[in-house]
């Protein structure tokens, strides 16, 4: 296990230098691709979440008197006292 661990070592120290780095062209490639994803992915977000925005305004609008009343239906306060009067219990 050790003598693996030796060998690997070994070839390791052996290297000169990193592929990415004798290629520079190549990670700008790479940064450029990452860079457009990102623009990518933060217009379909926005995309998305102006969507669900315009929707639920939507809704609201058609659904918003109805839900307004339903919301109240059953409610007067003729019948309800605003405070209710504690007793102290004598004991």
């Amino acid at each position: 296990m050790s003598a693996c661990l030796v060998l690997a070592l070994a070839l390791l120290l052996q290297v000169q230098a990193a592929e990415a780095l004798m290629e520079p062209e190549l990670c700008y490639i790479l940064d450029a691709i990452l860079f457009i994803y990102g623009i990518v992915l933060t217009v379909l977000y926005c995309r998305l979440k102006i969507q669900v925005q315009r929707a639920s305004k939507d809704v609201s609008r058609a659904g918003g008197e109805q839900k307004g009343e339903a919301i109240y239906t059953g409610l007067s306060m003729e019948s309800q006292e605003m405070y209710e009067t504690l007793q102290p219990k004598s004991s």
